[in-house]
Formats: C-alpha cells, sequence, structure tokens
C-alpha cells in the first residue's frame, strides 16, 4: 500500500503542511525539522504527490475544472459561464469530462499536473477521495462544485438539494398526486433531493414508499427505460420527479411512445431548468438552479484560494426556485 502524507507527518512528529512545504521546498523551519521529515520520507519510501507538488509551484494563470459529464447541459452550461467569469478575471481553464469514471479522474489529474494548473475546481461526485483529501491536506487551491463532503472540509459551492427535493414535491402534492415516483442519480446531490421528496411526503401525512424510488444515470435513454419500468408496475403513478432535466425529457419521450398524455395523464417535474428545459412540447416544469451566479461564485472563490485569501473552509448554498411551466396539472384534469 502506498505511503500517504499522514504516515508521514505522524513519524516525524509534525504536521502535514510541514511535509508539504519540505516536499515543496517552501517555507520557514529549523534546519532539523526538514532533515528529520527527509529522513522519514526515505525511511517510508514515501513518493510525493506529483500533482500536489505541480499545483503549489509558479501560478501560470490556469486553473482546471472536472465535470461528470460535459455533455450534460447543466454542466455545459455551467463550465461557459465559469469560463467566461474566469476571463474576466485573467485566468484560464482546461476543462475535462470524467464520466465518473476513476481512471479518467486519476488521467486527468495526471494531465493537469503536466499543465501546472494554480488549483482545480471539481464538479458534482468525485470517486477518488484519497487525491482530494491529499491535494487538500497539501495545500493545493480546491473547491467541490453542486457537492458538499462535510467529512473532506473542502470549500464547495453548491444548491440547496434538500429543499428542491422539497419544492418540486410539494408542487405535485398540491395539485393532488399521492402516488409520486422520484427517478434519481446515485449521487450525493440526489440523495438530498430524495430527503426532500421524503419530508413533503410526511408533510402532507402521506407514507414514503421505498418502491417509488429508481435509481440510474443522467441520460435520456435511461428516463425512457426507467418511464417503461414504471408503468409496468401494477400499481401505476400520476406524477414522476425526475432529478435531472435529461431524465425528466426521456420521460416524457417514453411516455409519448406509449401514448401517455402530459399533464393529462402524468405530471412531471424536472430538476436544473437547463435550456433544453424551454424547448420540450409541453414545456418542462422543473427547479431552477442559478447556474450563473453558482459559476460566477465558484470562479471567485477559487482565485482567492490562489491568492491565499481564503483561510477557512466556506461552504455556499444557492436556493434554487421553481420553475412552472406546462408539464404539470391539477388531478382532477386526468379524470376523463
Amino acid at each position: 500500500m502506498k505511503v500517504t502524507i499522514y504516515e508521514v507527518a505522524e513519524r516525524a512528529g509534525v504536521s502535514i503542511a510541514t511535509v508539504s512545504k519540505v516536499i515543496n521546498n517552501t517555507g520557514k523551519m529549523r534546519d532539523s525539522t526538514r532533515l528529520k521529515v527527509m529522513k522519514v520520507m526515505k525511511e517510508l519510501n514515501y513518493s510525493p504527490n506529483p500533482m500536489a507538488s505541480a499545483l503549489t509551484g509558479k501560478r501560470t494563470g490556469t486553473f482546471g475544472l472536472l465535470v461528470p459529464d460535459i455533455s450534460n447541459p447543466f454542466f455545459s452550461e455551467i463550465a461557459r459561464t465559469i469560463e467566461d467569469r474566469a476571463h474576466e478575471r485573467g485566468m484560464s481553464i482546461f476543462i475535462c469530462s470524467t464520466d465518473e469514471n476513476e481512471g479518467k479522474e486519476k488521467k486527468y489529474l495526471e494531465l493537469l499536473r503536466r499543465k501546472q494548473v494554480d488549483g482545480l475546481i471539481i464538479a458534482s461526485s468525485f470517486h477518488n477521495k484519497t487525491s482530494l483529501k491529499e491535494l487538500k491536506d497539501s495545500q493545493v487551491p480546491l473547491v467541490l462544485l453542486t457537492q458538499d463532503d462535510p467529512s473532506l472540509g473542502i470549500t464547495s459551492v453548491s444548491v440547496d438539494d434538500f429543499v428542491g427535493g422539497f419544492e418540486a414535491t410539494s408542487h405535485l402534492l398540491s395539485k393532488g398526486h399521492q402516488n409520486i415516483v422520484i427517478i434519481a442519480e446515485t449521487t450525493p446531490s440526489s440523495k438530498m433531493r430524495i430527503y426532500g421528496y421524503r419530508e413533503a411526503h410526511e408533510r402532507y401525512g402521506l407514507n414514503f414508499k421505498e418502491d417509488n424510488v429508481i435509481r440510474t444515470t443522467a441520460s435520456i435513454i435511461n428516463g425512457k427505460e426507467c418511464l417503461q419500468q414504471i408503468f409496468d408496475k401494477e400499481d401505476i403513478p400520476t406524477a414522476i420527479f425526475a432529478c435531472n432535466d435529461l431524465i425528466a425529457i426521456g420521460v416524457m419521450q417514453g411516455a409519448k411512445g406509449r401514448g401517455i398524455v402530459i399533464p393529462e395523464d402524468l405530471s412531471i417535474v424536472g430538476f436544473d431548468n437547463t435550456i433544453l428545459a424551454t424547448t420540450t412540447v409541453p414545456a418542462l416544469t422543473t427547479i431552477s438552479q442559478p447556474i450563473k451566479d453558482m459559476g460566477t461564485k465558484v470562479v471567485d472563490i477559487i482565485i482567492d484560494e490562489i491568492k491565499g485569501k481564503n483561510v477557512s473552509r466556506e461552504r455556499v448554498l444557492f436556493l434554487p426556485k421553481l420553475i412552472e411551466r406546462e408539464t404539470t396539472a391539477e388531478i382532477q384534469e386526468k379524470v376523463k
């Protein structure tokens, strides 16, 4: 097993920050301390994380942005906002799409190391938690976007997913729907949206049904497949809350293929309010994330991190907003 910076610090009896300074030959300390750390590194055959070493060197005026899927309109739209804001602030960015694949995550971190970026913005779920911890402990400028893991203690910018899930479900419940299926992703953000979905049911005095929770990954095809799965059940729902606009559009396409009329036969709410939500027929009711505000804020934070202005963890949480369009209706309208 690879030796970590934690083990070096513990064996040498110093902080992780001190080990980082020795690795990068920065900061002031006693020669005896520096020699002791170097001796322990040699004894343990410790190889410093090359990504961390590169990122703590000379500034290049660039930072990396890692997203799970750049073809997802939400991430393409927020990436564009980040690029525009970076340009305004005199920075350039490298955008990498990881497909939520741990191998790709590692590959792109190595690529960004070679590009010697000044910092990193990592969007949505990131499977390689060890790399995140090593980067953080090595004092690499790092901000999480649309995700928040308190155990990591890393500055984050996200939307209140619990509130978004609650608002979407409450909207459907207020229209008389009681049998509502939620289609969620296997991500921390979807987990919070499920909590909001559950809380809304409790507020309305309704039982939470685990069978009404379906998990998938974000794509139109998966949305269509989930619709088929749902309507093959005996207890057919009157409404669906999809935790992503792509999934919601897939549900709509699947419904059309089965002759299901929206919203008369089935109400649908999406999440993200991407450009696609305005192009569907009927137009999609969805939960809006303030993409421009989030993108602008995360750039300002990473630049402050690079300049050493942020010394403590910051958790920025934006409020989502329900945008009601044409895919939801009172349940009475469904009766013929």
